[in-house]
């Protein structure tokens, strides 16, 4: 079939780093409904998913890829790290890093939850660092059906520390940095992921079931990125300082 096709050519891609100039026409998706559909064929190609990103969450992200709104995509757990792990770079083409606010779920939070139903059905927030990647050469036009089919941009992901009290917290005006070896590279705060990183959740939690998909307990959900993301290299050091918060970090073994 054709999202099999496109499927398996998209994980050839990402197990052997060789970039595609995009899907072959006549089994490229014209559509959302048909973009999620190899996105569900490569989720069986990947293995176990441990969760979901949600991209293009930021005006400027949104403009750059010329979509609409958001993307949902599954991350794989053979891509999951946890701080203080070393991350290789050079397996990614994209080549950058974007701090987040993470969730992860301990109930199914149902068809059409309201937004306090998707609170009560996560366990933990948690900081992390999403690094991004894609399997088109020139993803920024590939346009939206074909950013779903190839996950919606997802990469490697770092889980960093949980946040004690977040329910309580105003996250839109938690002050986000990025420091990329050793210098601050850009500012940011949650307002920038969807006017609060709550409400990103709720949006995917709206979004799976439309495409005969749901949350799941112990899903992991990373909201989108607080800052302009940042380049990363081999050897290299990121830090997302989230204030009172706490911080994540992540390095970059050296090719040496």
């Amino acid at each position: 079939m054709k999202r099999e096709r496109a499927a398996e050519l998209i994980w050839d891609a990402w197990l052997t780093g060789k970039r595609l100039e995009g899907l072959p026409d006549d089994v490229r998706p014209r559509g959302t409904a048909e973009g999620m559909a190899v996105q569900a064929a490569l989720a069986e190609l990947g293995g176990s998913v441990s969760g979901w990103k949600i991209g293009a969450t930021t005006v400027y992200a949104r403009q750059y890829l010329g979509v609409p709104g958001p993307l949902p995509g599954p991350m794989f757990e053979r891509y999951h790290h946890v701080e203080g792990s070393p991350v290789p770079a050079d397996t990614m083409t994209m080549g950058v890093a974007e701090p987040e606010f993470a969730f992860r779920l301990k109930a199914d939070p149902g068809r059409s939850p309201s937004p306090a139903a998707v609170l009560d059905a996560v366990d933990t927030m948690f900081l992390a660092i999403e690094l991004p990647d894609s399997r088109y050469t020139d993803h920024r036009h590939a346009g939206g059906p074909q950013l779903l089919a190839d996950a919606a941009c997802a990469g490697r992901f770092v889980e960093g520390g949980p946040v004690p009290g977040w329910r309580d917290l105003d996250l839109p005006r938690s002050p986000v940095v990025l420091h990329a070896d050793g210098e601050e590279f850009a500012r940011g705060s949650g307002r920038l992921v969807l006017g609060d990183p709550r409400l990103a959740l709720h949006w995917l939690a709206m979004e799976l079931p439309r495409h005969g998909l749901a949350l799941r307990p112990g899903d992991v959900v990373t909201t989108g990125t607080a800052t302009p993301p940042c380049p990363i290299h081999a050897g290299g050091h990121v830090v997302a300082d989230f204030g009172a918060l706490g911080s994540v970090e992540v390095r970059f073994p050296s090719l040496e």
